[in-house]
């Protein structure tokens, strides 16, 4: 296949860029180099079988691609928030140009959605037909709304239109090629460990969530772009069963690292979901996927990584 990677410099996007050729497919990245980096895709430079092109999707653009991952969005507060009206056109005008594109080629599309779409919940764990619990004028809503939206028009282009359509709900996944300063709790906590400063824990540390490594991410990912059932276009979580608490988590990395880990605590911050959970029954039955990665390995290979890039 000839696929479109949005956001391929990203997190996410450059291991998902390694994945596709790694199968043999032509892939080309986009990105606009606000959270993506080009440290994660330099090693794919001067590929044939690779193209980048830096290009924000709030922009049209016109591609012949047999496969799109729209994964460009920035995902952790600290950067969503920055620029929140950006982050809901990166969502809803930058979804709508993909799925145009799409549309006009007859390509197969993938959304990168969120666990963040079902809020502060009030069902555990999350279910796909469970609605959520969002506040719309909330700090997170730009993200949170923004990738509800996507989901919308997602589902009325395939209705109206016929677009071949794909929805994945991503849950806290880590790894590899955070960034330091993303200000997610994973890349916060290690960095802060490492440097050898306490960790900060936001509330009590009771709240949940659900961490997923990168690489069984990308097992889902791939095999729900693969699916071909007559519900390919419904929405499929991919996360891990397994709830943690914050608590918990300090207390996996402080064994990883050797040491026990000091911790301070702050306020909670306003909308900051209380206990998050995926189940994972669709995914299992439909694409016969399930996490791998035990928290700890997990965390033991983010951690080699995070020592890398503060050692440079």
């Amino acid at each position: 296949m000839r696929t479109l990677v949005t956001g391929g410099a990203g997190f996410l996007g450059s291991h998902l860029c390694d994945r596709l050729l790694a199968a043999g497919h032509e892939v080309i990245a986009l990105d606009n180099f606000f959270t993506g980096a080009k440290r994660n895709i330099a090693h794919l430079l001067g590929r044939s079988d690779f193209e980048l092109i830096r290009h924000d999707i709030v922009n049209p653009i016109l591609l012949e691609v047999d496969w799109v991952f729209n994964f460009a969005c920035p995902a952790s507060p600290v950067h969503y928030q920055n620029n929140p009206v950006k982050t809901v056109k990166t969502s809803v005008a930058g979804t709508m140009h993909m799925l145009g594109l799409a549309k006009r080629v007859g390509a197969r599309i993938l959304q990168a959605s969120t666990s963040e779409i079902y809020g502060d919940p009030q069902v555990h764990p999350q279910p796909e037909d469970y609605w959520g619990n969002v506040n719309t004028i909330g700090p997170r809503s730009c993200y949170d709304e923004g990738k509800r939206v996507a989901e919308t028009l997602m589902m009325d282009y395939h209705h109206q239109n016929g677009v071949d359509i794909r929805i994945v709900r991503i849950f806290n996944t880590y790894g590899p090629r955070m960034a330091v300063g993303d200000g997610r709790v994973v890349s916060n906590f290690i960095v802060q460990a490492l440097r050898g400063e306490p960790l900060t824990i936001y509330g009590d540390g009771t709240q949940t969530r659900s961490f997923l490594f990168v690489d069984d991410l990308l097992d889902g990912v791939l095999a729900l772009m693969a699916y071909a059932g007559a519900d390919a276009h419904e929405p499929v979580n991919i996360g891990s069963p397994r709830e943690s608490t914050m608590l918990e988590l300090v207390e996996t990395l402080g064994a990883v690292i050797g040491r026990k880990l000091d911790i301070v605590h702050k306020p909670l911050p306003v909308d900051d979901p209380v206990r998050r959970c995926a189940l994972t029954e669709r995914a299992k039955t439909r694409l016969g996927w399930s996490a791998r990665v035990p928290l700890a390995e997990g965390l033991a290979r983010t951690v080699g990584y995070f020592k890398e890039v503060l050692s440079a």
